[in-house]
């Protein structure tokens, strides 16, 4: 059975899905980005700011499920400039740890000024 997550402390879904779906002990993240939840604005100009915002708002929803970054095993990223990947992993290696989730980075055209979004899906008993 599906339990929608949802969390005021992240940006509101801006069409038609939700934030996360837990489905028994795994959990589900929606691509997440730089969007500050009070505003809707996007938060950062640099790849750095921008990915620091966008995990700060996953971890958001996961605290939501009664999850952390340590239950993530897969993380899809998607960067506007694959340029970005070095600065990008000096954030992302603040925020998790070894054993690290398994991961696919891909270039992507993004929504307005957003250089990154992360989606995450996550085991948490």
């Amino acid at each position: 059975m599906k339990q929608q997550i949802h969390t005021n402390k992240a940006p509101k879904p801006l069409g038609p899905y939700s934030q996360g779906l837990r489905i028994g002990n795994r959990i589900y993240l929606a691509g997440q980005g730089p969007i500050d939840s009070a505003t809707g604005q996007i938060v950062g100009n640099t790849i750095e700011d921008q990915t620091k915002t966008t995990l700060e708002n996953i971890q958001a929803i996961l605290a939501d499920a009664g999850a952390t970054l340590r239950d993530v095993v897969k993380t899809t990223v998607h960067l506007a400039d694959l340029k970005d990947f070095a600065a990008f992993n000096q954030v992302y290696i603040e925020y998790f740890q070894e054993p690290y989730p398994v991961r696919t980075t891909i270039g992507s055209q993004l929504l307005a000024t957003m250089l990154v979004e992360v989606e995450v899906i996550a085991e948490n008993q």
